[in-house]
């Protein structure tokens, strides 16, 4: 199938069938006992909606998907509005039914509509490829995507005019199916293909005589068979993909799949990844070849991380660009971060947004950043705080240094020049500039700036009183005894 906008009907043209297909992300998730919609819960670190829309998109063009959306219809639009997909507000949620019934005009134009699940995450554009193609060459009024589930329980049966039909009978519902029905493991996933033209003048036939007074697209095969309009079945090899997500332990169990396929698929690239079931790498992440992921590893939004680097256990990346032959040692955490080649980040620093480590560059234990420029092979090793900083190339940042950048009311900048020695335990109150080649002295508190291959030293001189801790100790025994 190519992608297609709809312009003139195809009926008498022989052109293929103009498709849309209709996303429904309308309802609440009652069972999630959650506040937030359904299709807004994320898996593999996106929306479930985000995975719907993005497989629709590979089937048919953008404009040609409709989002069926009502519960917290703002935020879900908001959520995917970058995708180009158009949108329909079921304003009052009455079923699934209803939501076709209120999306009649934007899909009147088509020949076919495709009708997927917007909690449903795991199907694949060729499962849909072949759903369209299957119902047009059936002739179909209705084709509905079925599986074989090991334990079918809870979900609608699909009985078949025969074990060799295609053509469907009846879809019963569990709590009407007989003791023989409730054995038959074939399901009714609730993803469809429909006639548009049949869809709309039936549509109307549908009724709402249940305990929940709404409309339900299931329904629609009785009112075809009513009518002498053909309804089949097109059985998926992969149960898996019609998975939904109506329960949180269902949401985790999609979560999963999704992070084991992404690791998988990694490994293929020729990546390594050790215990992949311990790590959580997010969908949109990229890792270059002959890079090592070690067990416990989190790899979030849109990370990407380049060849020959090794990511130990414990470390937690998000929105990070590394470069080749990286190192990061146990338990980093780095968020909209920069890393460039062959530095060492670990173990233990934590890299704030606006981070920029150069290349060959080191941050060792317990070191924080934010918002700095670390140059070339310059290294601050041991518990140190670097913010709203410049650092340039081959400068050494002694254990317990931090940049004072805030004053109380405003962020101020200290820029670290090309060659500078800095001693442990400094403070460089902001703003300040170090010039190229300078020391600063163990314990200085920097306030002035530092000009060029100078020494400052800004600490008191140390003064020594010989005998006065043994005069203590003795006042302090004389005290002892008085008090007793």
């Amino acid at each position: 199938m190519t992608k297609r906008s709809a312009k003139k009907s195809s009926s008498s043209t022989g052109q293929p069938p103009r498709v849309a297909i209709a996303i429904m992300a309308a309802g609440k998730g009652t069972r999630l006992k959650s506040r937030h919609p359904k299709v807004l819960h994320e898996v593999g670190g996106q929306p479930i909606l985000a995975y719907v829309i993005a497989t629709a998109a590979k089937v048919v063009a953008a404009k040609d998907i409709f989002v069926i959306i009502g519960h917290e219809a703002d935020r879900v639009r908001a959520a995917v509005a970058s995708s180009g997909v158009q949108f329909v507000l079921q304003a009052e949620q009455r079923g699934t039914g209803h939501a076709l019934i209120v999306a009649r005009e934007a899909l009147a134009p088509y020949d076919q509509v495709i009708v997927l699940s917007g909690d449903a995450p795991l199907i694949t554009p060729e499962t849909i490829q072949k759903l369209s193609a299957f119902h047009a060459t059936q002739k179909a009024t209705m084709t509905l995507l079925s599986a074989e589930l090991a334990d079918p329980s809870g979900y609608g049966r699909v009985i078949r005019k025969s074990a060799r039909s295609a053509e469907v009978r009846a879809i019963v519902e569990e709590k009407a199916a007989s003791a023989r029905q409730k054995k038959i493991r074939e399901i009714n996933s609730g993803c469809y293909a429909f006639s548009v033209p049949a869809l709309y003048g039936h549509i109307g036939l549908l009724s709402a005589d249940n305990a929940h007074r709404e409309y339900y697209l299931t329904d629609m095969a009785a009112v075809f068979q009513r009518a002498r309009k053909k309804v089949v079945a097109m059985k998926t090899p992969h149960p898996a993909e019609v998975l939904g997500s109506n329960k949180r332990s269902e949401i985790v169990d999609l979560d999963a799949r999704l992070r084991l396929a992404k690791c998988h698929q990694l490994m293929e690239e020729g990546v390594t990844i050790f215990y992949p079931q311990t790590c959580v790498i997010d969908s949109d992440v990229e890792i270059g070849a002959d890079t090592v992921i070690e067990p416990f590893v989190q790899l979030l939004g849109k990370t990407k991380i380049g060849s020959d680097c090794r990511i130990r256990s414990y470390s937690v990346i998000n929105n990070t660009e590394i470069g080749d032959g990286v190192v990061v040692l146990p338990g980093c955490i780095m968020d909209d971060s920069r890393i460039a080649r062959n530095a060492t980040v670990g173990p233990y620093s934590r890299l704030r947004p606006g981070s920029d480590i150069g290349e060959g560059a080191h941050l060792g234990n317990f070191v924080e950043t934010k918002k700095i420029k670390l140059g070339k092979g310059s290294k601050a090793n041991h518990l140190t705080y670097l913010g709203d900083t410049e650092i340039g190339e081959g400068v050494n940042v002694g254990a317990g240094t931090i940049t004072c950048n805030y004053d109380g009311v405003h962020k101020h900048k200290t820029v670290i020049e090309d060659g500078v020695f800095v001693g442990s335990n400094s403070t460089l109150v902001a703003p300040v500039r170090i010039g190229r080649g300078a020391y600063i002295a163990a314990a200085s508190c920097i306030t002035d700036d530092v000009p060029a291959d100078s020494l400052a030293l800004g600490r008191s001189r140390q003064t020594v009183k010989e005998g006065w801790a043994r005069e203590k100790r003795a006042a302090s025994q004389v005290q002892k005894a008085k008090q007793s």
